[in-house]
């Protein structure tokens, strides 16, 4: 099994959950840093835009990767599904994180989340496509 066969939207999803695991829910919102911008404006990068920055640039990966029809296509096609539905049950089933709760019980219910199964699926749908349009 070839690397290419590998989601790389999983990096999206497990970057996610070890910035709210180990920082907590609310490091999303915690800056990195700062730019200020030529019209006198402050551009504040945080935790929660790093996590949309590599989803979205994973998921370009992911487009141009959905565009070869090979073996290793194919199971990075069924691997993708089960990533979009881990992705997916993460979402629906794990419950707010409160502060009377471990950490281990992490909220994906945040906005910042919400990108990485839109991700999944926009991907999920691009190999579908791939594999069912003839050569």
């Amino acid at each position: 099994m070839s690397i290419r066969a590998l989601p790389l939207l999983v990096f999206a999803f497990v970057l996610y959950n070890v910035i709210a695991l180990s920082l907590g829910e609310e490091a999303l919102g915690r800056q990195i840093f700062e730019l200020r911008l030529l019209s006198g404006g402050i551009w504040k990068f945080t935790w929660g835009d790093l996590v949309l920055l590599v989803t979205l640039l994973l998921l370009f990966v992911e487009i141009v990767k959905s565009t070869f029809t090979t073996t290793s296509t194919l199971i990075d096609h069924a691997l993708s599904m089960i990533v979009f539905m881990a992705v997916g049950a993460e979402f629906l089933i794990v419950p707010p994180l409160m502060p009377t709760r471990p950490p281990a019980f992490c909220a994906p219910a945040t906005s910042t989340f919400v990108t990485p199964p839109r991700a999944t699926s926009i991907s999920r749908s691009a190999g579908a496509r791939s594999i069912s349009v003839p050569d």
